[in-house]
């Protein structure tokens, strides 16, 4: 199985305990996720987030509707969390959202470590498609995430 990682990183001009708390509401990843996914949360609003939390969404991804369940498999407040996919349209989805003070504000990192399936079919698909649309999908985010927060 072929695992691939998708690394960001982003400086926000915001204390980091502002920051850690939008990027753990569950109700602004439809604000960070664009418009051509479709995406919305199905699992009732607010969500407590913790490790073992499950949160289900729904969205389009290349036309075909997917339901999307994860988990949040670690959570450490003002520092990091983790989500992995539980159902989807992937082999392997391991999502860490870190968070460090720094000077400027905070230090955001999202490092995805992603597999998928159908073996070398699904290695054609990342070099035709997934990668760049997991890059549109970040780039995204991270333009959404100026236009918020500085």
């Amino acid at each position: 199985m072929a695992v691939y990682r998708l690394e960001r990183e982003q400086i926000i001009p915001r204390p980091l305990e502002e920051v850690f708390r939008y990027f753990s509401g569950a109700e602004n990843l439809e604000t960070l996720t664009p418009p051509f996914l479709r995406f919305r949360i199905l699992t009732e609003l607010p969500i407590p987030m913790r490790e073992g939390t499950h949160i289900e969404y729904s969205l389009r991804l290349y036309g075909f509707p997917i339901r999307w369940r994860t988990l949040i498999e670690a959570w450490e407040p003002g520092r990091r969390f983790v989500d992995v996919q539980v159902r989807g349209p992937y082999k392997l989805w391991r999502h860490t959202h870190s968070f460090e003070a720094v000077p400027a504000g905070t230090l955001m990192r999202d490092t995805v470590d992603y597999a998928l399936p159908f073996g070398p079919l699904g290695t054609l698909m990342h070099a035709l498609l997934v990668r760049r649309t997991l890059d549109r999908i970040f780039t995204y985010r991270r333009q959404k995430i100026r236009a918020l927060m500085g």
